[in-house]
């Protein structure tokens, strides 16, 4: 075998190998429409909520969130009691399914900013960044309106 069909095979081999590689199958996250109701200064909480879409073949878990407009975020679940009353809880993270989407919306998940720093007013926009497990980071930002 000379020289050139040697090299003519193993470029050959090269890109059937490439070719053949897996796609990336990372966590690919894109946030729809954050946003936020109207809340008086008068009041101390406030709620974030949000499409979250997966373009990825795997899972991922929003873990964190954190915004200058807030002392302190929580990620939350809205529950109904036994008793009929609707409840907040903490969760440690909201799971976002491979190719999937889950929606941060009232009465649901959500993402809870206590200790507010300002009024929320209807046209005001607030930073929030987003803590993913996998994807890591993403800063939105948050449109303030009625609901």
């Amino acid at each position: 075998m000379n020289l050139r069909a040697l090299l003519l095979s193993w470029l050959s081999l090269a890109l059937l190998l490439t070719a053949c590689a897996p796609q990336s199958s990372a966590p690919a996250i894109e946030v729809e429409d954050p946003w936020g109701p109207a809340v008086p200064s008068s009041s101390d909480m406030a709620a974030f909520y949000m499409v979250l879409h997966n373009r990825g073949a795997q899972p991922d878990r929003l873990i964190a969130a954190s915004s200058p407009a807030c002392s302190m975020t929580e990620l939350h679940q809205s529950i109904l009691s036994s008793d009929g009353v609707m409840r907040m809880q903490q969760v440690r993270a909201i799971e976002i399914p491979a190719r999937g989407r889950v929606e941060l919306k009232p009465g649901g998940l959500h993402v809870m900013c206590m200790h507010k720093k300002a009024a929320f007013a209807v046209g005001d926009t607030y930073s929030l960044t987003l803590t993913f497990e996998k994807a890591g980071p993403i800063q939105v930002q948050v449109s303030i309106r009625n609901p």
